[in-house]
C-alpha cells in the first residue's frame, strides 16, 4: 500500500572533468594571423624587410586557410562531437548515482524555522517543471489529500521523497525515474496558500530533516550545489 504521509506543520563541488572547447573558425582566424603578424615582428626585429606584397601574400592565404571547406567542416564536426559527448556524459551521470536539485532559483522555506517535516521551495511561476532528485519508482502520482497533487518516488532500501501541491503530474505510478526527470508542474493544491513545491524524505516511513539528509548526499538546497556524480 502506498504510503501517505500526514501534511505537517552553499564554489561548484561538481567531480568529474569538463572536455575543454573545440575553437571554433574564428578562433582558427585569429590563432592564425596572429603567427602572421607575430612573424612579420620578428622580421622587422631581425632586420630583415618584409615588403607589402609578401605580407599581402600571408594575409590572403591566411584568409584561404580559414575560409576552406575543410577547415570549416572539421571545426564544426569537432565541436559537435565535443557538445554531444557532454551531454552524454552529463545524462549517465544523472541517470546513475546523481542527487539533483528539482528546481533551481527557488527561494527555501521551512515550516516554523523547522525543517524536520519538510522544505517549501517557492518564489516560482505555477507551471514551472520540478524533477526527481535521485533514480527510482514512482509510487503514487495524483491526488493525495492535503497534498493535492503529488508524486511519491521510492529510490530503495526505504528512502522515499515526496513531492506536494503540484498543478500537474507528468508521470504515472511504476514508472522509473532518473535523477532530473520531469515529475510534474508547480502548483498550488491542496492546502497551499501560493504555488510552491513541498518536499520531504521518509526512511522506514519516518520523516527526515532534508537539510541535513540530502547534504549527507551532496545535495545541499541553501547553496544550490548538486553531486551530478553523485558520492
Amino acid at each position: 500500500m502506498t504510503y501517505r504521509p500526514e501534511l505537517l506543520k552553499e564554489s561548484e563541488r561538481y567531480r568529474g572533468r569538463r572536455r575543454a572547447p573545440v575553437p571554433s573558425r574564428r578562433r582558427y582566424a585569429a590563432v592564425l594571423a596572429t603567427a602572421a603578424v607575430g612573424a612579420g615582428a620578428v622580421a622587422l626585429g631581425t632586420g630583415a624587410a618584409v615588403d607589402d606584397a609578401k605580407t599581402d601574400a600571408v594575409a590572403g592565404e591566411v584568409a584561404a586557410y580559414v575560409q576552406s571547406p575543410g577547415l570549416g567542416a572539421r571545426a564544426d564536426a569537432a565541436d559537435r562531437a565535443n557538445r554531444a559527448d557532454e551531454r552524454t556524459e552529463t545524462k549517465a551521470a544523472e541517470t546513475a548515482d546523481a542527487w539533483v536539485l528539482p528546481l533551481h532559483e527557488y527561494e527555501l522555506r521551512t515550516r516554523h524555522g523547522d525543517a524536520r517535516q519538510g522544505i517549501d521551495l517557492t518564489g516560482l511561476p505555477e507551471g514551472t517543471p520540478f524533477a526527481a532528485v535521485h533514480k527510482g519508482t514512482v509510487v503514487q502520482a495524483g491526488w493525495n489529500g492535503a497534498f493535492g497533487n503529488s508524486v511519491i518516488v521510492d529510490h530503495g532500501d526505504g528512502v522515499q521523497t515526496v513531492y506536494a501541491h503540484a498543478s500537474q503530474v507528468l508521470v504515472k505510478v511504476g514508472q522509473q525515474v532518473a535523477a532530473g526527470d520531469e515529475l510534474a508542474l508547480l502548483g498550488n493544491t491542496g492546502l497551499s496558500r501560493s504555488p510552491h513545491l513541498h518536499l520531504e524524505v521518509h526512511v522506514g516511513g519516518v520523516p527526515q530533516n532534508p537539510l541535513t539528509w540530502f547534504q549527507q548526499r551532496g545535495l545541499d538546497f541553501d547553496l544550490e550545489i548538486e553531486s551530478l556524480y553523485g558520492v
